[in-house]
């Protein structure tokens, strides 16, 4: 979910028994000065929480504090751009032509989930084309490298540990391999982009294979997307304007002003 502005509350879910308590006893910096001492006291913090060694060790080698992000994450602004400037940039026309298609290509995966979830095809359609224009763009950042910076940084220290931890969570439970841990600057992922914990909670695996990967299959990530959706509240045939479910998925407003649009206009002529 892309810019954080308008997307990290939208997936930060309550920690799990795993990420409790997250900042514990790993320290925290204002700077880049202690993140090189930081890493392998994280790094035994994750395996007392029961990520294998192999993982830990993996996801935190050749970690380095990201200056960059830092920076764009202390000065972002709220996002200020008015519902018709944000559809003409992401839900254009083009995009609700792209969604039709998509339905009709997919129509028994998208059936079965409505019916599993409740939840219709155009709503989901509308956040997966906005998200990642369904699947192109997820984003090619190191999460780890990413989520490590944040974690360390004493701004949201708990939270991001937390995020750090449900990510080496996500490789060690055979999810994602540690090569897609790729995504947006705040440790996004897939073509839902879920922060690691959202992905933990929510992520279902839609195609049969036994493992919830929004990274490659669209049916894990449509079937996700219902789920995220439902347990906040969805009410299948309650109109596509639910804002309260999806200010769960993103609390500005513009953002689900334009899920809403968007889906009725994929819905129009179905």
């Amino acid at each position: 979910m892309r810019p954080i502005s308008l997307s990290l509350a939208a997936t930060v879910v309550g920690l799990g028994a795993l990420w409790s308590g997250a900042a514990s006893a790993a320290s925290c910096g204002n700077d880049g000065a202690g993140f090189s001492a930081w890493v392998p006291e994280f790094q035994a913090e994750a395996q007392s929480r029961g990520i294998s060694a192999r993982v830990a060790q993996a996801a935190l080698s050749g970690v380095a504090y990201d200056r960059g992000l830092i920076a764009y994450d202390r000065t972002q602004r709220p996002f200020k751009l008015s519902l018709e400037q944000f559809i003409a940039k992401r839900a254009p026309a083009s995009l609700i032509t792209q969604a039709k298609s998509r339905w009709a290509k997919n129509r028994a995966v998208f059936d079965r989930v409505e019916q599993r979830y409740g939840v219709e095809a155009p709503v989901i359609l509308a956040i997966w084309g906005m998200e990642t224009a369904f699947g192109a763009i997820q984003g090619k950042k190191n999460v780890f490298n990413g989520l490590a910076t944040l974690a360390y940084d004493c701004r949201r220290t708990e939270m991001f540990q937390g995020e750090l931890l449900a990510a080496m969570q996500l490789v060690d439970r055979g999810d994602l391999t540690m090569a897609e841990m790729r995504g947006a600057e705040h440790g996004e992922i897939g073509q839902a982009q879920f922060l690691p914990t959202s992905y933990i909670k929510y992520a279902v695996d839609g195609d049969g294979d036994g493992r919830s990967d929004m990274v490659r299959s669209s049916a894990d990530t449509i079937a996700s997307i219902a789920n995220y959706l439902r347990s906040n509240g969805w009410q299948r045939g309650g109109g596509f304007d639910q804002y309260g479910p999806l200010a769960e998925w993103n609390r500005a407003s513009v953002y689900q002003k334009a899920i809403a649009y968007a889906a009725n206009k994929i819905a129009e002529g179905s």
